[in-house]
């Protein structure tokens, strides 16, 4: 085991390598920083860029929301603002929470959210979204990781029972009998757990709960369709980012984040015992298999989609979720609609998700993204 997750975390490594050496290697074969001529809203794509689609991009663009997809957005933003001159995407990664908040309050052109706008959200925004309303649209997917920091424990197995006694100080001692028993021969320390959770309103803490509830409905009976953490005890800390220092941080902790910030910081992450022939480890490729079965539930310009957190499939990591953009399907700002489509156009595109394996995301299944791809240039 601990050599196969090894082996896993080598394949992982040479895959960012791969895609961020292409990235540099495209680059470097436009030293001579030639640029096509403007385009009609006054953007220039670079020679280096010269496949993303300005299409009238101009000024800034605000939008605000989800944590877990901020490394996403990061390069995403890197190269858009590369192609395109004279733009500037300013993400905020507050959380879900707050970028639904700004966006029905009209402060930004679009929210990230790590779940799919509620009833009242959806009437909420058609007060900004003059004759349409707000919609979601999928454009990130990943796996949630459960990370720890526990010397000499290399591969720690957990199953969703036990996770969810871990989170809600059932379990609370590192060798309890029900971690033992899934990691027989691991040696397993007599010591406090030290269990961290989200502090802000977040769709990580969401989609955690909806796994819980779901695949543990008798060890977890918290609202699973709370952005607040829900359970007593642990410590909080502010944001993926924030979570994912303190485990980093702290002997003897737990914790949970989207898989980018286990990579960046070297955090160990749990294998989950799903009931299928062997444990499924945190990957890209994974969490793939575990989206990739998603229904649509959205109608129209609607892609929300329907997870099966209780999914056994052999290889399919089952702590997944989807990032959505959420933006009017009518009614967007004027000034800010073409920059708006071409960003988002970009994002969703073969290029813009080719770049999520680098950061450690999971590109949309192909079906998903065509859905996706057609309704963008429909936004008005």
């Amino acid at each position: 085991m601990k050599l196969s997750r090894k082996n896993g975390l080598r394949a992982s490594a040479i895959g960012a390598l791969v895609v961020s050496g292409a990235l540099v290697l495209s680059a470097c074969g436009s030293d001579n920083n030639t640029e096509t001529p403007a385009k009609e809203g006054g953007t220039k794509t670079s020679a280096a860029a010269s496949n993303i689609a300005c299409e009238g991009a101009k000024g800034q663009l605000l939008a605000a929301g989800s944590s877990a997809q901020k490394n996403a957005m990061d390069l995403w933003v890197k190269n858009f603002q590369a192609a395109c001159s004279g733009v500037e995407i300013n993400y905020q990664a507050i959380g879900s929470g707050g970028g639904i908040t700004k966006f029905n309050q009209g402060q930004v052109a679009f929210a990230g959210s790590d779940s799919a706008l509620k009833d009242e959200e959806v009437a909420e925004s058609q007060k900004i979204c003059k004759g349409g309303k707000g919609v979601n649209l999928p454009m990130v997917g990943g796996p949630i990781a459960i990370g720890y920091k526990l010397d000499g424990v290399d591969n720690l197995i957990l199953d969703a029972s036990t996770i969810a006694k871990i989170f809600d100080n059932k379990i609370t001692k590192w060798n309890d009998p029900a971690i033992a028993k899934l990691n027989p021969g691991a040696k397993l320390p007599d010591s406090a757990i030290q269990a961290f959770h989200r502090s802000d309103e977040s769709g990580t803490t969401q989609n955690l709960g909806k796994y819980l509830s779901t695949a543990a409905a008798a060890d977890w009976k918290h609202d699973p369709k709370s952005k607040s953490w829900p359970a007593q005890g642990g410590q909080a800390a502010n944001g993926s980012s924030g979570v994912a220092t303190a485990v980093k941080d702290a002997e003897g902790s737990i914790g949970y984040f989207e898989l980018s910030y286990a990579t960046a910081n070297k955090i160990s992450t749990v294998s989950i015992n799903t009931g299928a022939a062997a444990p499924v480890a945190a990957s890209s490729e994974n969490a793939s298999k575990a989206i990739a079965a998603a229904k649509v539930k959205g109608t129209g310009s609607d892609v929300a989609l329907s997870l099966d957190y209780a999914t056994k499939a052999e290889g399919a990591y089952p702590i997944v979720l989807v990032t959505y953009e959420i933006a009017c399907d009518k009614g967007n700002k004027a000034e800010t609609l073409p920059t708006l489509k071409a960003f988002l156009n970009y994002t969703v595109s073969e290029e813009g998700q080719k770049v999520l394996a680098e950061a450690g995301y999971a590109p949309l299944p192909a079906e998903i993204a065509a859905k996706v791809r057609a309704i963008v240039p429909t936004l008005s």
